[in-house]
């Protein structure tokens, strides 16, 4: 069965044609998801220690960052399985526990929205009315 960081790269795939690269030789198991439009990441998975997450088990926990909404972000932070952003803004990006309470159906539209907010904006139209 596959795990969600295994599900988090296969949607990446699937839905956006992106693959995970791994930017940090000194952890390995830790990737980003970039936009290919923007170049921006909308995602980074890596395994963390519980403690620096706030939580009192002891060991590491994976997690997803994303992108959200600022308006978003306050009522993610009140549910299980959602945590300040670790190592990001706090206040456009929430960090997903991966092995924690939230399943695919908590996790992918968080991806689809990040994946959107950094995509690159059009640009506005200037000049005069007529």
């Amino acid at each position: 069965m596959e795990n969600q960081r295994e599900q988090v790269i296969r949607w990446a795939m699937e839905h956006f044609g992106v693959e995970p690269e791994y930017p940090w030789p000194d952890s390995p198991e830790a990737f980003i998801l970039r936009h290919p439009n923007s170049g921006k990441w909308f995602g980074v998975v890596m395994a963390v220690s519980r403690a620096r997450l706030g939580l009192p088990e002891e060991g590491r926990a994976d997690i997803l960052n994303v992108k959200v909404d600022p308006l978003l972000l306050g009522s993610l932070l009140e549910t299980p399985g959602f945590l300040p952003a670790y190592h990001m803004n706090k206040l456009h990006w929430v960090s997903l526990l991966l092995d924690g309470p939230l399943g695919e159906e908590d996790i992918l539209p968080l991806l689809g929205m990040s994946y959107e907010n950094v995509a690159p904006k059009g640009r506005k139209k200037g000049g005069k009315k007529p």
